[in-house]
């Protein structure tokens, strides 16, 4: 099956796939156990994005780091991931999703290790960059290994939600263990996942099948490193320009950004391998996906990022006050998610998709307008806009990725599902370099110096709601009008 030969069923009927491709079937022991070693994949990115976020003052205190430099820990994972997730899906479809997910774990785990042990800022960004790029091969590994043994409809839905309660749960667990391993020492926060990884390599190595159904084709190198090239130099004008102006330096990366983002498209429109088939922006669902993404992890990691510091620098709570603070965001995703397939079945991935980023929405406007209290109440001011996010991400996360990768063929499954991660995580890059050097300065000592910050959050989270909003109403004009 050719993404051509779905475009009309994706683009212009509505999210009702065929009865049969709804109905459910029974799980054995194996599936069960496949399904659980690839979502422990899901559950150590959380962790780790989770964990970092709370010892970021920590990391600064120790190191001696302003806030531009701390969000370069932060994107220098994301900007590893990101940049190369389209790679990792494509490198999971030619050499096996076993083999890719196993070698991409080992390496996440001995980057892991190097960044507890280091006490230099560039060799602390570096292993964090390598984390990131291990991620991004073991995340579309583990996607594309869900979305090829799941069959699409009903299964593949619940298998999605279930997927998305092992990201809640580690997003959860990791700001609790956070906040208590950073209360001793915000190192321990990078050695616990490298325990977890040896874990998870066993059981991978015991449980995931080999399978010898690849495809055919080379690897688009020149589109790999023009990419990622493109978004480093970019990401790096938009932090330091707001500091230092367009001088010489930042001005060459500016143009170096433009001129190997638009190589990257010239190459990918002549090469017989792309990195990324051009023509899958085509279907209208998988850009959709692809925007809502943007928007949801676009927003929420410098929201998290502000939140951490405006709690812990300016009001001064200890870190495990902030992550119990947060952590009902991951309670409720883990009790929503597991039911979510069935909401996608019910109502389709557009509305659910909209339910999502208007919940986001509200979230960050009820920050805005009560989270500066000088005497903060914790229920009435921060728990509901917590909450809130926390509805989003539980009724979103699974919709998007099912709405990226339905009617996709098996063998462009790791493009589909890297390509949905790569916005997310490009989103998160560019948001939070917008975000840090519109909050950079001295010590906040009120909300004011992080408002800038927020209303650029806000404003991300809008955009992607009425791009939604915009494409369901086109959906139901186009059902009225048959």
């Amino acid at each position: 099956m050719t993404i051509t030969e779905t475009q009309p069923r994706t683009n212009d009927l509505p999210d009702t796939p065929d009865p049969e491709s709804h109905a459910p079937s029974r799980w054995g022991p194996k599936l069960w156990a496949v399904l659980f070693v690839a979502g422990l994949a899901m559950f150590l990115d959380a962790l780790d994005v989770s964990m970092v976020g709370v010892a970021l003052p920590s990391i600064g205190a120790e190191l001696g780091l302003e806030t531009s430099s701390l969000q370069w820990i932060v994107n220098g994972y994301i900007l590893g991931y990101g940049g190369l997730l389209l790679l990792g899906g494509r490198m999971a479809d030619l050499l096996g999703r076993r083999q890719v997910f196993l070698t991409a774990l080992v390496v996440f785990g001995i980057a892991s290790l190097v960044g507890g042990l280091v006490d230099n800022e560039g060799l602390l960004i570096a292993s964090r960059i390598v984390k990131g790029v291990a991620a991004a091969f073991t995340a579309p590994a583990a996607l594309s290994i869900i979305t090829t043994t799941f069959k699409e409809g009903h299964d593949r839905n619940k298998a999605l939600s279930i997927f998305t309660v092992f990201g809640a749960t580690g997003y959860a667990s990791g700001l609790i263990a956070s906040g208590l391993l950073t209360s001793v020492d915000w190192r321990l926060t990078f050695y616990v996942p490298t325990v977890v990884v040896a874990g998870v390599v066993i059981a991978a190595f015991v449980v995931v099948p080999k399978t010898t159904d690849r495809e055919r084709g080379s690897i688009d190198f020149a589109g790999t490193v023009t990419l990622t090239g493109g978004m480093l130099a970019a990401v790096y004008t938009i932090v330091t320009a707001p500091e230092t102006g367009f001088t010489p330096l930042v001005t060459a990366t500016a143009v170096l950004a433009v001129a190997l983002l638009t190589a990257f498209f010239i190459i990918e429109n002549k090469v017989s391998h792309p990195l990324v088939r051009l023509s899958i922006f085509k279907v209208k669902s998988i850009v959709r996906a692809n925007l809502a993404a943007l928007a949801i992890f676009g927003s929420y990691i410098s929201f998290q990022t502000i939140v951490s510091l405006y709690l812990q620098n300016t009001l001064q709570w200890e870190p495990i006050q902030m992550a119990l603070a947060l952590a009902p965001a991951g309670i409720i995703v883990a009790i929503l998610s597991p039911i979510a397939g069935k909401f996608i079945d019910r109502y389709g991935t557009k509305s659910m998709i909209i339910a999502a980023l208007a919940s986001f929405v509200l979230g960050y406007l009820w920050f805005i307008l009560r989270g500066g209290n000088p005497e903060p109440n914790y229920f009435a001011d921060y728990l509901p806009s917590f909450l809130l996010l926390g509805l989003g991400f539980a009724i979103g996360f699974s919709a998007v990725m099912v709405q990226a990768t339905e009617g996709i063929a098996d063998d462009e499954q790791g493009l589909a599902s890297g390509l949905v991660q790569t916005s997310g995580q490009i989103g998160g890059a560019v948001v939070l370099a917008i975000v840090t050097g519109l909050i950079s300065g001295g010590v906040a000592t009120n909300l004011d110096q992080y408002r800038p910050g927020l209303y650029m959050v806000t404003v991300v989270a809008i955009v992607g709601l009425l791009a939604s909003a915009t494409a369901l109403l086109g959906r139901r004009t186009a059902v009225e009008a048959a």
